[in-house]
């Protein structure tokens, strides 16, 4: 009766040790030289912290600088060829001369965050 209870217990344990492991991942940072617009919102240049939740490929970027949540948008984890070399704004420039975010990969890590519709563009490497 004693092995059952010590065994349920060690299994609850590792359980919530890897849960909580598993939501280390879906934080990262984003540094952002020029302004960029996410979601309707602009971004001044700045350092801001990234949270996402979700399950699979699609998630809720949220991008939070101090404490306030600044913008929310979905996104879509893409797996890399190869570790991004540094933590990376992807951006897109606009014809008017807007520039919007595009994702956000991170250093040392095989995926990145692809915001808007799906796409392979981040899978080349490019940074538009």
């Amino acid at each position: 009766m004693k092995f059952a209870t010590v065994s349920k217990s060690l299994v609850m344990g590792l359980a919530l040790m890897l849960a909580t492991s598993a939501f280390a991942s879906d934080k990262g940072k984003l540094q952002i030289y020029n302004p960029v617009t996410v979601n309707g919102t602009t971004l001044k240049p700045g350092d801001y912290k990234l949270e996402w939740t979700g399950t699979g490929g699609n998630v809720e970027l949220s991008i939070i600088q101090g404490k306030n949540v600044l913008a929310k948008v979905p996104a879509h984890v893409v797996d890399l060829n190869a570790p991004s070399a540094n933590d990376a704004a992807v951006v897109n420039n606009g014809e008017n001369g807007t520039k919007t975010l595009a994702g956000v990969r991170f250093e040392g890590k095989k995926f990145a965050l692809e915001l808007g519709e799906s796409s392979d563009s981040m899978q080349t490497g490019s940074s538009k």
